[in-house]
């Protein structure tokens, strides 16, 4: 049977605005998997933005409301799909004015572990806050006017309660909409895999998804555990930024362009490898359509350039040179890492509204 810890958040909470009229929330009671609990130190939320139950319903309300777009059309759900992992099957996003952006939506889940507390393909955003804050007014995005978008909210028939009863008597403004969403944000929690069945004694592996585990742990054939991780890491990411070898040259300078560092010039953000049966196209730029052209890149397509991490140690080889029977056994593990559970779950669709 699963098993979860239970981390109870307080329930009255003072200093969650600028207001003295703190509103008397109520508990909430994030469910951690066991095999967190097990590897992870506690979630990151930031003391001035806890938990409760009324943040997280006005966050999972604001996620799926086109309200917060220039045009009301586009909502923060339209780019991160629940049925997708919270990301989407387009190579990279469309915003209001159907124009594309440059970066694949990452997948969103398990945020509160990210310890670096960077957020986006190239690390811009620092807190989940911030990592909220920015596509609402970015132009490429959902193109915005903040201070509209706020006028709108207070003006609405419901949203002034709720933000009364999660925040208190402060005024709508772009702080409290992005809190709130990080609150939503935070109880996307994915720990129920079929490996994470298998690490609780419920389950076993086949002998080709065994191999294909073998395969990511061994740094003569898939080599891929010092940046995804190991079953010791269940987030199945380092959650930090490496040159993985695409390119040659680069049209994007993903954390060099955000640090000023010419060192840190192709250098993305390790996604997690959970669920990827549901958030393909695959890469910050979503060059990969499947699973099997993402083992193909590190087998055969490694492409050297200066900033290329030091553990990409068989690019001069152009890859690591796996067997056709590793590949598929190792695309057999892989697929151990999707939860169906999360991916199906009706907490995580809109509610149906009065």
């Amino acid at each position: 049977m699963k098993k979860k810890l239970v981390l109870w958040v307080t329930a009255a909470f003072t200093g969650l605005s600028c207001s003295t009229d703190a509103p008397e929330t109520s508990e909430y009671r994030l469910e951690i998997p066991e095999v967190f609990e097990q590897y992870l130190i506690a979630p990151v939320i930031p003391a001035d933005n806890p938990m409760t139950a009324e943040g997280i319903a006005l966050g999972k309300r604001l996620f799926f409301d086109p309200i917060l777009s220039g045009n009301q059309t586009m909502a923060c759900a339209h780019c991160h799909m629940p049925e997708n992992g919270f990301s989407e099957r387009r190579r990279t996003s469309l915003g209001i004015a159907g124009v594309p952006g440059h970066r694949n939506a990452m997948p969103i889940f398990n945020l509160a572990w990210n310890f670096s507390d960077r957020f986006a393909w190239d690390g811009k955003e620092i807190g989940l806050e911030e990592q909220a804050l920015e596509p609402v007014s970015n132009p490429l995005e959902m193109n915005a006017d903040w201070e509209q978008v706020a006028q709108r909210l207070a003006n609405h028939p419901q949203y002034p309660a709720l933000f009364q009863a999660a925040f208190g008597s402060a005024p709508i403004d772009s702080i409290l909409v992005v809190k709130a969403i990080a609150q939503f944000e935070r109880t996307l929690i994915s720990g129920n895999s079929k490996f994470d069945q298998y690490l609780r004694g419920e389950v076993s592996l086949s002998a080709p998804e065994q191999n294909g585990l073998e395969v990511f742990m061994d740094e003569t054939r898939g080599d891929c555990f010092h940046c995804h991780g190991s079953p010791n890491n269940p987030l199945w990411t380092d959650n930090a930024f490496h040159n993985n070898g695409l390119d040659a040259s680069f049209s994007d300078l993903g954390l060099g362009a955000v640090s000023g560092d010419p060192n840190d010039n192709g250098k993305f953000r390790t996604p997690s490898l959970r669920n990827l049966s549901y958030t393909a196209p695959y890469m910050h730029d979503g060059r990969f359509n499947t699973l099997m052209e993402v083992i193909d890149h590190y087998s055969e397509g490694l492409q050297y350039s200066p900033t290329i991490d030091p553990l990409m140690k068989s690019v001069a080889a152009g890859g690591v040179h796996l067997s056709p029977q590793d590949k598929s056994d190792l695309l057999a593990f892989l697929r151990t890492l999707d939860d169906a559970e999360f991916q199906s779950n009706p907490d995580h669709r809109p509610d149906r509204r009065p």
